[in-house]
């Protein structure tokens, strides 16, 4: 196995692409991120860097510090540009962490503004988990419904920028990565979307990538979560015969099944219950009790109804149910349907007797542990009077818009299968 690999993380996130090469043994050497919601990339810095700032950062005044951000396209919600009225009513502390994180994580922010001459070479492998919402059920149930198609301004055409920079890399002699790993929703292999599936996969072999794509289930990776996803391995051929003949042999003996297989096989695969995920405590002077009651909704008819629609995960009676996963992490758990309910009696009047995934559970449910958790509490300053950077909905909308960490332990295991192959036979 390499043990080095220079990485660039496209769509980058809270960084689940790097958590789980690391998992795996791989010294990574992040050259490049690319993501403009500033609680995405602050949360990626905490957790894969430090939760301090720059010193850089730290000299500046907010006037000087707003200078050096208002030009960037940055986003806090993930679906749109911030306006530079919203960038000066941040606080002064949250202004040193965007600052600090886009410099410490090599943040290039915005994709749709990068060119092919400003990104590294050398790099061993890019990910891009474009988003999703204009391909989902979720998103088709709020008419969003652009899918990929090209030039639509759709969140999700953005898939086409990373063939932008690709194809001016090629065009100015720069060495293109050699492995692309592309994650998303399954719906893009549906009548509507594959056709520009199609598409996207032509121009990744116009530029010299062979491609393969599989679908598969976070719950087959050891992570207690039914999380079924698109997961496509592209690699750099060119005019190699001999290579594309290796990667064409090793596509075709690859299929979900034995991507399972070989993870399960080796040192890096154990199984996680949700009784090791779920943070159920009695203690009412704790976090832990303090984070369960801020999950608790209040008792009215629509709860009630979610209460009863939804699967019981932990009962009334203090047990664990049958269940042995959760339903896919969403970017909000106050809904119906869910990713289940847990029965819970917190005491205030008011309030239901259950309560949904806490935003620390979340993480953990997507591969995340405890310290990332409290390294990202920790890096969580007012952004406003009484008001967090990172309240309860904002970390829980992070994480499902994450990528299960074992998930791609497993689908990172093939790839450095194929590169072991590769390298053996120079």
């Amino acid at each position: 196995m390499s043990k080095s690999y220079k990485i660039v993380e496209l769509f980058s996130g809270i960084g689940s692409q790097a958590k789980a090469l690391k998992n795996l043994g791989v010294d990574i050497d992040v050259q490049a991120t690319c993501e403009w919601d500033i609680h995405a990339f602050i949360a990626y810095d905490a957790i894969h860097n430090s939760t301090e700032i720059i010193p850089e950062a730290a000299e500046k005044s907010k006037e000087e510090l707003f200078d050096l951000l208002k030009d960037y396209t940055l986003s806090n919600n993930g679906k749109e540009a911030m306006s530079s009225a919203t960038l000066h009513a941040y606080s002064e502390e949250v202004m040193r962490r965007i600052y600090t994180a886009i410099r410490r994580t090599n943040n290039l922010v915005d994709i749709s503004k990068v060119s092919g001459k400003e990104m590294p070479e050398e790099t061993d492998l890019l990910t891009y988990s474009f988003p999703c919402q204009d391909l989902s059920n979720v998103g088709a149930f709020h008419h969003y419904n652009k899918g990929i198609d090209k030039d639509s301004g759709s969140r999700s055409s953005l898939l086409w920028e990373v063939g932008r920079i690709l194809t001016e890399m090629k065009d100015e002699g720069r060495t293109l990565p050699r492995f692309l790993v592309m994650e998303n929703v399954p719906t893009l292999l549906s009548d509507r979307h594959k056709p520009n599936f199609i598409m996207w996969m032509n121009e990744l072999e116009e530029l010299g990538y062979i491609s393969q794509y599989f679908e598969l289930n976070a719950k087959d990776f050891g992570i207690p979560q039914n999380r079924p996803r698109l997961l496509m391995l592209s690699v750099f051929v060119g005019d190699d015969e001999r290579k594309r003949d290796i990667v064409s042999k090793f596509f075709n003996k690859t299929t979900r099944d034995s991507i399972v297989k070989d993870y399960k096989d080796s040192r890096f695969y154990h199984e996680i219950r949700i009784q090791d995920l779920l943070r159920i405590t009695d203690d009412r002077d704790s976090l832990l009790w303090q984070e369960a009651v801020e999950c608790t909704p209040n008792d009215t008819p629509s709860r009630r109804k979610i209460w009863r629609d939804n699967p019981v995960i932990y009962n009334e009676n203090g047990e664990y149910t049958h269940e042995t996963f959760i339903r896919t992490i969403t970017t909000k758990q106050d809904r119906n349907p869910n990713s289940g309910n847990i029965y819970f009696d917190c005491g205030l009047e008011g309030r239901g007797h259950f309560r949904y995934l806490t935003p620390r559970e979340c993480m953990l449910f997507m591969g995340f542990t405890d310290e990332d958790y409290d390294k990202l509490i920790s890096a969580n300053p007012e952004q406003r009077v009484h008001s967090k950077l990172f309240p309860r909905d904002k970390i829980i909308r992070m994480a499902g818009n994450s990528i299960p960490v074992k998930l791609l332990e497993g689908f990172f295991f093939q790839v450095l299968k194929l590169d072991r192959k590769l390298k053996r036979s120079k």
